[in-house]
């Protein structure tokens, strides 16, 4: 494929939007890290995958298994792909893209495996962060990431991206109000453990051995007081030095590696 202004090129492209990408239940994954573990973890939702000739030679492996999972590759020029990445994904020098079915999780389902180790996130609004913080719950062995409404798009470029490919590893339910999120959280026997600096219990001072799930808030002003207030306990990560405080994505990591190390010991 080598025309950039194909009517394919300009529906991919469109993709960028947050309004496309509900209304086509689409979105895309772009970058090696990203593609590779679509494909291996999750190809019954990876619809296209768009690769250079340059990245063909790069990444035999990732293209094979897309092929034997079924999943159409399409050798495309970097001009195509530059074009259907419209200045939002970082494609180009990479060479592969992949547009994806909206990954769906639920709550419910994710409460019925009666899980040991959730995240849950409100209002948190930096795509970063959000992807980071996906990131390192997986990497602790977390069993699913809830984002309330009223956070980031998950399926945004920015937010896949940081994901480094755990977006396909884990359940990431969203869209639930907060409220509702602790009240079924709660009922169905885990912990709530909001983690924030006004803790009156600090991390290494709170038994994380059984079922929790650790509540995480906005970026600028942390966790409204009802929420807090909702939570089992509140828990804060000790600063030793002067930093006033930590980014949401490290304070959240260390804290489900806190909880990873409890329960794995």
């Amino acid at each position: 494929m080598s025309n950039p202004r194909s009517d394919r090129v300009r529906a991919v492209r469109a993709l960028s939007r947050r309004a496309v990408r509900v209304k086509q239940g689409l979105f895309l994954a772009d970058g090696p890290q990203s593609v590779r573990e679509a494909v291996a973890h999750r190809p019954d939702v990876v619809r296209d995958v768009y690769v250079t000739a340059d990245a063909v030679a790069r990444h035999p492996t990732l293209v094979e298994t897309a092929l034997g999972a079924g999943v159409p590759v399409h050798e495309v020029t970097d001009e195509v792909l530059t074009a259907m990445g419209d200045g939002q994904l970082s494609v180009a020098p990479q060479g592969l893209l992949a547009v994806c079915g909206l990954l769906e999780a639920s709550l419910d389902d994710v409460l019925a495996r009666q899980p040991r180790l959730l995240c849950v996130l409100t209002n948190v609004r930096d795509p970063g962060n959000a992807g980071t913080v996906i990131r390192g719950a997986d990497a602790a062995g977390a069993d699913a990431v809830v984002l309330s409404a009223g956070s980031v798009d998950v399926f945004g470029p920015k937010v896949v991206r940081s994901t480094a490919g755990s977006l396909f590893h884990l359940p990431v339910v969203v869209g639930l109000e907060i409220e509702a999120i602790l009240e079924q959280v709660g009922r169905a026997g885990l912990r709530l453990l909001a983690a924030d600096g006004s803790g009156r219990h600090v991390l290494g001072q709170v038994d994380l051995s059984g079922p929790h799930a650790w509540v995480m808030g906005n970026e600028a002003w942390g966790l409204d007081e009802q929420v807090r207030e909702r939570c089992d306990d509140v828990v804060r990560v000790p600063i030793h030095g002067l930093a006033e405080s930590l980014n949401l994505a490290m304070a959240a990591t260390i804290c489900l590696y806190a909880s990873a190390s409890a329960q794995q010991g």
